[in-house]
């Protein structure tokens, strides 16, 4: 792992890095940020279409509530990316566009393996180069980056102490932001959509889930159909719709304060 900028940002350092993954066979690049007095507890930060690592780092605000509280914040890039890699001409689908699965169909299988990357690639590459507690982690993100919170808490299970996201897209194998992209990458949209795994194994952890009333893309993300299936399992959730908020991170940075407090109760 090398550094390739570190900024002071609240008492703490934001910091850029990249690592060579063995998940996606390139060089990621990953932000985070660690706190002036840090208690070892971690969230995970997974971000939405188009974005890198940076977005969130520099737009949602999130590392001055994270200063308060000791917690660290970690910010994944959404796919690996090269020029040599496979890609699409659809903001949507390719690089920048991961959906956080392990894709199964050509050309995408021997890269983009970003279910693995999140869950062992990454975490491995962290605690190994900071002190923190891996019994403490959290999991949140925004649109893709909320399906991929969602999805991979509910499939491993006891990894994540607590569970957000913002705007997330929740039912994708009833969506454009799903269907053709986890079709094309594993085949199967149903095995990777929130809603289903919600009705088939729920989740054991307490979850947050934002959303605007005024989101351009509301149609997209499927959350009557997930709060229906979050009702019949009778999970720990919250699940709230914010009135005259779009799907912007003018949206995401007015309720960071929100997620990051509602994760430091369960990571304490």
């Amino acid at each position: 792992m090398r550094i390739v900028s570190e900024n002071r940002c609240f008492g703490g350092t934001q910091g850029v890095h990249v690592h060579a993954s063995e998940a996606t066979g390139t060089e990621m690049t990953f932000g985070l940020f660690r706190p002036e007095y840090p208690t070892g507890a971690v969230l995970w930060y997974l971000s939405g279409l188009t974005c890198t690592h940076e977005n969130a780092m520099t737009k949602a605000g999130l590392q001055g509530w994270a200063a308060e509280t000791g917690m660290t914040v970690v910010f994944p890039d959404t796919s690996p990316r090269g020029a040599d890699l496979p890609d699409d001409d659809a903001f949507d689908m390719g690089q920048g566009a991961s959906f956080y699965v392990d894709a199964t169909e050509e050309p995408w299988a021997r890269n983009f393996r970003m279910e693995r990357y999140i869950t062992a690639d990454l975490p491995e590459t962290v605690f190994a180069a900071f002190d923190l507690d891996e019994t403490r982690q959290a999991i949140t993100g925004h649109s893709m980056g909320g399906h991929g919170a969602l999805t991979l808490a509910m499939k491993h299970p006891g990894r994540y102490r607590s569970v957000s996201a913002f705007s997330p897209i929740c039912n994708p194998s009833e969506s454009d932001w799903g269907v053709p992209q986890l079709t094309a990458y594993t085949g199967d949209p149903k095995a990777h959509d929130a809603t289903i795994l919600m009705a088939e194994r729920g989740l054991s952890a307490p979850l947050l889930i934002d959303t605007g009333t005024d989101d351009q893309f509301r149609d997209k993300l499927g959350t009557a159909a997930f709060a229906q299936a979050v009702g019949t399992r009778h999970a720990e959730a919250v699940i709230r719709q914010q009135r005259g908020y779009d799907h912007s991170y003018f949206f995401v940075s007015t309720f960071a304060a929100d997620h990051v407090a509602f994760h430091a109760e369960h990571l304490a």
